[in-house]
């Protein structure tokens, strides 16, 4: 992306400059909400499998001395015994795993989508420039991350803090417990403390994505010729779309052109417009304009319709409203049938050897 002040980047990023940095993997995200989601299903996790996760990890504690004491020294006793020790870990840590994985997963796909791309793995030497790296230790993104990670450390130590003295009753009965009661007790502290850890930090972790969804976007913004030059690669350039419409005008003039030699009828202004008429019982429900023009090109039709000796017609409200309101190749409207139709009587009592209908 070319270096431009950005006083001059005015304009809102375009939904193809945002395809193109989601393309090559410069995406809104943020690192925290994909941090805290894994946090929050190992919370969910160790509720609902928990007491399973204990129960299994002393029957594990307990296979394993009495394994040690059964099985000889041998490397294959060894091997296989290990062995036993994975499978038996991956049963107890497997659905825990799994929770995580797909939080994790989610949170990723939710900020950012379904995105592969190496753009971000190639070598970017500009990385390596000093002056650059060392500017960047004192940037506002720099003092905003240092105010982040101030303001995580304060929340959770007041979460911490209030906690521990709600609990500090159950705290202070500790040394009077069994073995079992303390233990459950701290891990009843340890896991209020840890969600209401996590509710913070999941808070804080989503207005860090709005934030940096704003930076983001705002690292897109766009001058007011970026936007122009955009424009003009999707639409093509001007010249080139004039000198198009230009070619396609000509050969639609030269195509009705060819068709007045067709026409029954010349109905002129007479001297602005003429539109030919055209009509055939057996193919057509009504007249049908087939040629129409104003000035110039009206001179060439009637010029045409004398070459092949079309009768001129002056009807100047009749030609205006056919100009204005009928299209070449469409029929006339209802409305205007009895004029035409008077009109052409006329031209076939003219040459009724010609008009033969």
């Amino acid at each position: 992306m070319p270096d431009i002040d950005r006083s001059k980047r005015t304009e809102q990023p375009t939904p193809k400059r945002k395809h193109e940095a989601w393309a090559k993997g410069q995406v809104a995200k943020s690192r925290e909400l994909g941090t805290v989601s894994i946090l929050l299903a190992s919370l969910i996790a160790f509720h609902f499998f928990g007491a399973r996760f204990i129960h299994h990890l002393a029957e594990l504690v307990r296979w394993l001395i009495r394994s040690s004491g059964e099985l000889p020294i041998q490397d294959s006793n060894l091997v296989g015994l290990l062995f036993q020790i994975e499978v038996r870990l991956l049963y107890l840590l497997g659905p825990i795993i799994l929770l995580m994985s797909v939080f994790a997963l989610g949170a990723n796909f939710g900020q950012v989508g379904f995105l592969v791309t190496t753009q971000p793995l190639k070598p970017d030497f500009s990385r390596l420039d000093p002056i650059r790296g060392f500017s960047a230790l004192f940037s506002l993104r720099s003092l905003v991350e240092l105010i982040k990670s101030l303001l995580k450390l304060g929340v959770l130590g007041y979460i911490a803090y209030v906690t521990m003295r709600q609990e500090l009753p159950t705290v202070l009965l500790l040394t009077t417990m069994p073995l079992g009661g303390i233990f459950s007790s701290i891990c009843s502290v340890s896991f209020r403390i840890l969600l209401r850890s996590t509710i913070a930090l999941l808070i804080m972790a989503a207005l860090d994505y709005f934030y940096q969804r704003y930076e983001w976007n705002k690292s897109l913004m766009m001058t007011k010729e970026e936007v122009k030059e955009e424009l003009r690669q999707a639409e093509g350039d001007p010249k080139v779309r004039a000198q198009i419409r230009k070619t396609q005008q000509r050969i639609a003039r030269q195509r009705m052109m060819a068709r007045v030699p067709q026409a029954d009828v010349v109905i002129t202004n007479p001297q602005h417009l003429a539109v030919a008429l055209r009509y055939e019982v057996q193919e057509m429900a009504a007249p049908t304009v087939i040629a129409k023009g104003a000035g110039f090109i009206a001179e060439k039709i009637k010029q045409i319709a004398r070459e092949h000796d079309i009768p001129l017609v002056e009807d100047k409200p009749l030609a205006q409203l056919l100009y204005k309101t009928v299209d070449i190749g469409q029929t006339i409207p209802p409305h205007l049938y009895q004029a035409v139709a008077e009109i052409l009587a006329y031209v076939y009592r003219l040459k009724p050897e010609k008009y033969k209908k």
